[in-house]
């Protein structure tokens, strides 16, 4: 019998490193919504007016190792987001943006995955999105990649294929919200901890993925994503 807790505790979420044999511990995960000006136009929305805006996924959502994705249940219109993903080493609220790359242990290529169909009808309802994105294996995730390797990157192709056909196509200098001034806003909101990724955004492009596809998510330089819907 466990002598501290009632339940046993949670296992550690974590994530491997890039020529590391210890691992990322994940805290949790905000993700920035329409953050690349022409996914936010697909959307239907205005890049040039809206600031920042955050969501978020449990850390139990992470997809890691390259283990594949369970299409998930009660939805018939899941889609693909590919995005970099931002770790953070430390911790802090109100962080000036020329600091905030202080705060970042590395970076890694991850996947937004989307229940588009609960989404919508979240969005008429005018109920939260959690149902849509916060599910099941709804973040994969590749090794990160430490910025003492990688560096803090302002450009850099974006890109995901699925079944060898690219279906989404950026470039990280896109941003309308560069990962500075993201790590400054967002931490106005929250203080940040380490562990916490910010899942910094995705091109245009986004689409309906099957049982079957085979996607490959990449960004330039990093260890790429490929995982199989099943």
């Amino acid at each position: 019998m466990n002598s501290t807790y009632v339940i046993d505790p949670p296992a550690i979420v974590s994530l491997p490193v890039v020529g590391e044999t210890r691992r990322f511990a994940v805290n949790r995960i905000f993700c920035v919504g329409r953050n690349y000006a022409d996914h936010a136009r697909e959307m239907g929305h205005d890049p040039d007016r809206e600031p920042p805006f955050f969501f978020m996924k449990p850390a139990s959502s992470i997809v890691a190792d390259g283990n594949n994705m369970t299409y998930p249940d009660l939805s018939n219109d899941v889609h693909h987001e590919i995005e970099m993903v931002v770790a953070i080493s430390q911790g802090g609220a109100n962080i000036p943006a020329d600091k905030a790359l202080e705060h970042i242990y590395g970076y890694a290529v991850g996947l937004d995955m989307t229940r588009r169909d609960l989404q919508g009808e979240a969005k008429k309802m005018g109920r939260p999105w959690d149902t849509g994105k916060a599910f099941d294996q709804s973040a994969p995730c590749a090794a990160i990649t430490p910025a003492a390797i990688y560096g803090h990157p302002t450009h850099g192709s974006v890109q995901l294929m699925v079944n060898g056909e690219v279906r989404q196509s950026g470039d990280l200098n896109q941003l309308i919200w560069n990962v500075p001034d993201t790590i400054a806003y967002l931490s106005t909101l929250f203080t940040l901890e380490a562990g916490d990724l910010i899942f910094s955004g995705t091109p245009a492009g986004v689409g309906p993925i099957k049982k079957g596809d085979v996607l490959e998510g990449l960004v330039e330089d990093l260890t790429p994503l490929k995982l199989t819907i099943i």
